[in-house]
């Protein structure tokens, strides 16, 4: 491995510096900026969320420097026909506002200058004398989105400022909505005319909002009562509380700008449902609904670490809505809840949507350190880990109709993913039921199916697959997958060293990341970012810090920022946002290695390269606590501080890479 490293990480200093690097990160801000005119022409898309409307700017500037914009808007709460996983109001439009103004009876020729995204996409512009700055963000808690102008005078001269009265409305087939018709409503605030001084700024806004039309006296917000620095501190305070929270510190500036970033797409992307806080995967597809892969297991899990209330009673909602499934005949549960929960989509059938909610679910529970949430949310973890053992095969691994991909790639009667996801969900409730004082004899049950599982798990995947002993992906499969990774993410390690080289020596690994299946052009992000975590969590931090380097260079400062992406080629390279969480874990259950197995106490085994000090993760919110972790090389033993910021007093622990220690708060 250690000649593996040394190879990878030439190989990646070269694609990083092939890369075309468009954007950069302002430290004292720590945002990242684009110079407009030096990376024109280039479009990109980007997608911001509140609580009841999202957003999708397509956002371009042309081969002249001009600035352009179409707004793809999201509206979940009003629902259409049918009133499906996409019954949602959408609007889409180019409404130009700065085409509208005139300067001294003329309209400037307004040229982009550089653009920056700190939790809202700022565009400053420049023309005949005048600076224009546009801020674009959603509300945090309203059915609207805003564009805030700011034109400032930075000419000698006074100007004659106009900007006209703007009103536009638009309604929608009666028949098409669940509610009748919808609005979509524009409206400009603080239009007229001005003499500008130089020096002096010009402020201005549009309004744009949705509500039913039949309830408009109630529903709609008159934009004149509108405290827009109130709105515009709200969305900045939501990334600035994201940020100041779950801080991640290591030698590399681009990783721990992109898990800052991600932080905010994992954390935004809420939708305050009739059926409870939804997150929502998003990408003008998927909003007021839920699904076992994306919210039960892969960004639920995420939430307790930040400390975002908001995060962490969503997934407790999620749970909840998925605990009305159960049943007494162990029929499968949805794979998504959708319509603000009044109805389910299963066209895949069953994906192992038990094992990925029971995997979820008990390591959330460990990680509030919450009594009551652990027991409101055991009945449905023992009725999925029940409905799992039900359903294994004479081999003892579990059959499944799918995986998460949803039959896009064979995948066989049983897949590696939910077999593994199955048996970490075990380990968890083995510790979740001794805390809840459930007797000896349950905590040991889960603990004796764990071992005969990972022994079935040996058997029945374990195989040499393009000359590389490592797993096959479902009984069959005779090429490399990117999900063979799962054994190392759930701390199997037999095959660790040919696995790694199975997924990131072979063609398998791209520039992008891992293809989900060797030959093919398609990959997935969640993947490649389970793939690093489980690389980590396999003590090889030297070896694959390059890769995680270059991947967060590519998301964070390239071609189409600043998230991680659900796939390629389907769906546009969308941000849904709990790809997002997924990279955030990389660190904390990868690079960290905490592994939760009580309320008060989890397991650590940090891995990252010899050449870095130390690294640090500061304000963790799980487990009860508000506390820093600090990991540094001293000889050859990682020791670890472990402070709480409460009280200040700090424990200190010594061991070797590679060694697990356990932490107690």
């Amino acid at each position: 491995m250690k000649r593996l490293t040394l190879a990878a990480a030439l190989m990646l200093l070269c694609l990083t510096a092939a890369a075309e690097t468009r954007w950069t990160i302002d430290s004292t801000t720590n945002t990242i900026v684009m110079d407009a005119a030096a990376n024109a022409p280039h479009k990109d898309h980007i997608e911001m969320s509140g609580l009841k409307a999202a957003i999708v700017y397509y956002w371009s500037i042309d081969e002249e420097g001009r600035y352009g914009c179409e707004y793809h808007h999201i509206f979940p709460l009003l629902r259409t026909i049918p009133n499906n996983t996409h019954g949602f109001f959408p609007y889409n439009h180019t409404t130009n506002v700065a085409g509208m103004i005139k300067a001294d009876g003329k309209v400037p020729d307004f040229k982009a200058v550089k653009v920056e995204l700190d939790g809202t996409l700022r565009v400053t512009e420049a023309a005949q004398g005048l600076e224009l700055s546009r801020v674009n963000f959603p509300s945090t808690t309203e059915q609207a989105v805003y564009e805030l102008f700011y034109v400032k005078n930075v000419s000698d001269k006074p100007v004659k400022l106009d900007v006209p009265d703007y009103k536009y409305t638009w309604e929608s087939d009666p028949a098409r909505g669940v509610k009748g018709s919808y609005v979509m409503d524009f409206e400009l605030v603080f239009g007229g005319e001005t003499i500008l001084e130089p020096g002096d700024t010009r402020f201005f806004f549009l309004v744009m909002q949705a509500y039913e039309k039949n309830e408009a006296e109630k529903k709609r917000i008159n934009p004149d009562t509108i405290d827009f620095p109130a709105e515009y501190a709200a969305r900045l305070d939501l990334f600035k509380q994201l940020s100041d929270n779950l801080i991640l510190d290591t030698p590399d500036e681009v990783i721990n700008t992109e898990f800052r970033y991600a932080k905010l797409r994992a954390s935004e992307s809420i939708i305050a449902t009739k059926g409870g806080l939804m997150h929502a995967p998003g990408g003008e597809a998927y909003y007021a609904a839920l699904w076992c892969n994306d919210q039960c297991e892969y960004v639920n899990p995420f939430f307790p670490f930040t400390g975002y209330e908001t995060g962490v009673k969503s997934a407790y909602d999620c749970y909840k809505q998925y605990s009305r499934f159960m049943n007494d005949a162990y029929e499968p549960i949805p794979s998504s809840i959708i319509a603000e929960g009044d109805d389910i989509w299963n066209g895949a059938g069953d994906r192992g949507d038990a094992a990925m909610t029971a995997y979820g679910a008990s390591r959330y529970c460990l990680e509030c350190a919450d009594r009551q949430v652990a027991v409101d949310l055991w009945p449905l973890i023992e009725w999925c880990l029940e409905y799992c053992r039900r359903n294994l095969n004479d081999q003892g691994v579990v059959l499944s109709d799918h995986d998460e991909l949803e039959g896009r790639f064979e995948d066989g009667d049983a897949n590696l993913c939910t077999s593994t996801l199955y048996y970490d969900a075990l380990i968890s409730a083995s510790y979740l039921a001794k805390e809840l004082g459930l007797g000896r004899k349950v905590s040991k049950s889960y603990t004796r199916q764990a071992k005969q599982l990972r022994k079935a798990i040996k058997n029945y995947f374990e195989a040499n697959v393009n000359g590389y002993d490592t797993y096959r992906y479902y009984e069959g499969n005779d090429i490399l997958r990117s999900w063979i990774c799962m054994p190392l993410v759930v701390g199997i390690f037999d095959r660790a060293d040919a696995t790694m080289e199975a997924l990131f020596e072979s063609p398998l690994y791209t520039g992008e990341g891992l293809l989900t299946q060797l030959g093919e052009e398609t990959y997935w992000d969640r993947s490649t970012l389970y793939a690093f975590r489980g690389a980590y969590f396999a003590g090889k931090g030297d070896y694959i810090t390059p890769k995680v380097s270059a991947y967060s260079h590519r998301r964070l400062l390239e071609d189409h920022v600043p998230y991680p992406i659900e796939a390629w080629p389907e769906g546009r390279q969308r941000h849904l946002s709990a790809e997002s969480g997924l990279y955030c874990r990389i660190f904390t259950e990868g690079m960290f290695g905490i592994r939760p197995t009580v309320f008060r106490s989890f397991t650590m085994k940090p891995s990252f390269p010899e050449e870095w000090e130390g690294i640090t993760l500061r304000k963790v919110r799980a487990f009860g606590g508000d506390f820093d972790i600090r990991c540094e090389r001293k000889g050859k033993k990682i020791v670890t501080t472990v402070t709480d910021n409460a009280t200040g007093r700090a424990k200190t622990y010594k061991a070797r890479p590679g060694k697990a220690f356990k932490v107690k708060l």
